[in-house]
């Protein structure tokens, strides 16, 4: 399995999916996988307890719970920048996506949502940045995670980027979510 563009042993992710699926011993309850597209999605519904989705918009989570449907779980994981500077947080934001704009997998994702090429270059354009990195206050952060909840999310893992000190940043995130 993996990134094609990133090991020589790659693998048709939804064979590969489906049969480390068929090796393992484990009752669907306990397995959730990170399904991005509509036929990984399909496997997460019909074989897991749900999705873990990385790297995506609003609209991914949306389409998510919609392709699932009710009780299976779309839990996304989405990476944050804690900080009140735009131009300071799209910075972080950036360095944090410039990896992941060179997969396909993901770049293939979020063409799919309506990004363009151009959104893809130079590190992400800010509309895809905004979209895929809520960055700014920790109240902001929690629109944002809210924005999931009512576009269908489970649960919403969040991964704060930048900071010496994301206990902080977990902290004040925790208190905006909690009001």
């Amino acid at each position: 399995m993996g990134h094609p563009e990133a090991t020589s042993d790659y693998k048709r992710p939804l064979k590969a999916m489906r049969e480390f699926l068929d090796g393992l011993d484990l009752p669907k309850d306990d397995l959730v996988i990170a399904a991005l597209g509509p036929k990984m999605l399909d496997l997460a519904a019909e074989r897991t307890r749900g999705t873990n989705p990385y790297f995506i918009t609003v609209e991914h989570t949306r389409f998510a719970r919609e392709r699932v449907g009710e009780g299976v779980l779309v839990a996304p994981e989405v990476a944050v920048v804690v900080d009140p500077d735009p131009e300071s947080a799209r910075r972080t934001a950036r360095e944090f996506a410039k990896p992941y704009l060179g997969l396909s997998n993901y770049t293939s994702n979020l063409l799919r949502f309506g990004f363009t090429e151009r959104d893809l270059e130079n590190g992400g354009s800010d509309r895809l940045i905004d979209a895929v990195i809520p960055h700014g206050s920790p109240e902001a952060i929690a629109e944002a995670v809210r924005a999931h909840l009512e576009a269908g999310a489970d649960h919403v893992c969040l991964q704060p980027l930048g900071s010496d000190e994301p206990s902080e940043d977990y902290r004040a995130l925790a208190e905006a979510l909690i009001a």
